[in-house]
């Protein structure tokens, strides 16, 4: 397989989702152009001259997909952490790479909230009042944030009760708002409630860091410290510390602190900016409502409910996904197989037979002729840069929440145990069949059985525990799983039958150390 080729697989797993998703939600109809454009481009290319093909979508996946998807989820988190300036100078420049789905009015609204965090909400009111005019969600947004800015929370909630309901809840900025507005005004009841009509949302559409957000004001209005600190810790990562301050404050005041609290958020207020010595005043002079006595019995079970997702989020939200923990044992394979590569390039280079057959790569006949070490020394090298490139990766991406999940002994039992059954059985079945000589070399025999390990823990959440996020993991898993089986078998360079083996070897072993780890929890 060559970079071409990878290309256009890139574009082709990338732009379907993104177009299927968009189409769906009737939502951010831009990007139906774009990734649909970007499909069509690609296929034309690949009848008309498929050498460049990969490379002609691949740079306009690049430009007009990636950069402005990356780059606008930074102008998002800037946002959440109320950095308006910062994210109004990046929205800029994405807006001309996006100019659709509100993209190109988005940094004249952030330049009228950085102007409203400074105090000058007169000048912020004017930018914001042609938004105001149109019967849009930025409009609608221009003139919460003025509500929230000012801390008019019973304004807010009287304003939102007179728009189109539908309209609003369809939101994530305005359902944020008026859930917030909720607890601000002590009704925990109607946040709860709230947070459970409008959850299922923002988690179709990926927003966690709103929903996480409601989750939050739930727990702080409730007075669980402990819990909205913990939240802090890793999805609401990015909230300044004068904010984390103010809401953790918040928690203790509900929970009976009083004197703490205020002590807290008088520290806080004196390095606040205009928005947050609103909400500070606002809530020294009107401290939250007593959830033990306004809670009822059906928002109790909410409230215990959202207490579970959040733990059980904790424990299986991170399968195959970025993570920027310290994982050593994922950290130490990486650095072992880039070792391994550098002696392949020096001892007569990567992608010669000879030095890799020296080196240890796998050969059946070879292996049934004593030279078992090869079952091992074979998952450490690769044939090429893209090669490793693409193994590694995938290392990154999936061995972290193993290890994290089963501890590193487990973690690197499963992944050099597996490794070498499957090296050993991919030989077996290549004598079998007359295969004798084929050569074999990758760490994806490994990694497609941390796969097999993580859909094993992902079954057992979902089948013991019951959890509604390891189920959504597992099928994201089987998707997965469904496209290398695609890949594998359309690209004939790559062992269909080596990393078959090391899914079902992965999860076989996955099961054996999930008995063994229970029994001894």
């Amino acid at each position: 397989m060559n970079f071409n080729t990878l290309l256009i697989w890139i574009v082709c797993l990338s732009c379907i989702p993104l177009l299927l998703s968009a189409a769906l939600s009737r939502r951010n109809q831009g990007w139906i152009v774009v990734s649909g454009s970007i499909l069509v481009i690609a296929a034309v290319m690949s009848l008309l001259s498929y050498g460049v093909a990969g490379w002609v979508s691949g740079s306009l996946w690049l430009i007009f997909l990636l950069l402005p998807l990356v780059g606008w989820k930074r102008v998002n988190r800037l946002i959440n952490q109320e950095r308006y300036r910062k994210a109004r100078r990046l929205a800029a420049y994405l807006r001309w790479l996006h100019p659709a789905d509100g993209w190109l009015e988005q940094p004249q609204f952030l330049r009228a909230l950085d102007m409203g965090q400074r105090g000058e909400i007169a000048e912020a009111f004017h930018i914001l009042q042609s938004y105001q005019t149109q019967n849009t969600s930025m409009g609608r947004s221009a003139i919460a944030s003025l509500y929230r800015m000012e801390a008019r929370w019973e304004e807010l909630l009287a304003w939102m009760h007179n728009q189109r309901e539908k309209a609003w809840w369809e939101d994530s900025k305005l359902v944020v708002n008026y859930l917030r507005a909720l607890g601000e005004t002590g009704d925990l009841n109607g946040l709860l409630w709230g947070l459970v009509r409008c959850e299922r949302n923002l988690e179709k559409t990926g927003n966690t860091v709103a929903l996480n957000s409601v989750r939050m004001f739930a727990l702080a209005f409730c007075g669980q410290t402990e819990q909205v600190r913990r939240l802090f810790k890793e999805p609401l990562a990015m909230y300044s510390d004068e904010m984390r301050q103010f809401w953790l404050a918040t928690a203790e005041m509900a929970a009976g602190n009083q004197a703490v609290a205020r002590k807290q958020l008088l520290a806080v207020r004196d390095r606040s900016d205009f928005p947050l010595y609103n909400a500070i005043t606002w809530r020294l002079y009107q401290p939250p409502a007593n959830p033990a006595r306004v809670l009822t019995p059906s928002s109790r079970q909410i409230f215990f409910r959202v207490m579970s997702d959040i733990k059980e989020e904790d424990r299986y939200s991170g399968a195959i996904s970025l993570t920027f923990k310290k994982t050593y044992a994922t950290y130490g394979l990486i650095g072992l197989n880039i070792v391994a590569f550098a002696f392949e390039l020096s001892l007569g280079g990567s992608q010669d037979i000879e030095t890799l057959y020296r080196l240890g790569a796998l050969v059946p006949e070879a292996v049934w002729a004593g030279e078992w070490w090869r079952l091992l020394s074979a998952i450490f090298l690769h044939f090429g840069y893209l090669h490793l490139l693409t193994n590694m990766l995938g290392l990154y991406l999936i061995g972290p929440y193993v290890e994290l999940t089963l501890g590193i002994g487990r973690y690197l039992f499963a992944y050099l145990v597996s490794g070498v059954v499957s090296m050993l059985l991919f030989s077996i079945l290549a004598i079998n069949t007359g295969a004798s000589s084929k050569i074999l070399v990758g760490a994806s025999v490994s990694i497609m059985s941390l796969i097999g390990v993580t859909g094993a823990i992902l079954l057992r959440g979902w089948r013991q525990e019951k959890s509604r996020i390891a189920a959504k993991r597992l099928q994201m898993v089987l998707l997965i799983v469904g496209a290398q089986i695609i890949f594998d078998i359309t690209i004939p360079q790559v062992s269909f039958l080596g990393h078959t083996t090391g899914l079902i070897v992965g999860f076989i072993i996955g099961n054996i150390l999930l008995v063994k780890w229970r029994m001894r929890n």
